[in-house]
């Protein structure tokens, strides 16, 4: 029963994070950032939110830096659209299953062209 709670409030979260970082995040640092996955613990105290960004490595990096300084502001804004006894502190990582997937993707192809 608690597990469906958190998958509802985790998807609840990864729509507002998503909102909050087309619209209100104004950081020039981070640029074009798609929220893929967020994962809550049990407890609702942590989550951490998978990210896609384009761009190359260096743009990433300054992504990850100005979002990790921004989230004070989003778990802020995600108490005012989430009502919580307690908002969940907020961490960034980056998803690399889409990256994994064009490996794979490649790998594949090459082997069907021999």
């Amino acid at each position: 029963m608690e597990n469906m709670r958190t998958n509802r409030v985790a998807e609840q979260m990864k729509k507002e994070v998503g909102d909050i970082l087309n619209r209100q995040i104004k950081d020039p640092r981070v640029g074009f950032v798609t929220v893929t996955d967020v994962e809550l613990t049990n407890d609702l105290q942590h989550a951490t939110v998978f990210i896609s960004v384009l761009g190359n490595e260096d743009e990433k990096q300054a992504t990850l830096v100005g979002l990790s300084k921004a989230s004070g502001f989003i778990r802020s804004e995600l108490g005012k659209r989430i009502r919580l006894r307690k908002t969940p502190e907020v961490a960034f990582q980056f998803d690399e299953a889409h990256e994994y997937g064009n490996r794979i993707d490649s790998i594949l192809r090459k082997l069907n062209e021999e």
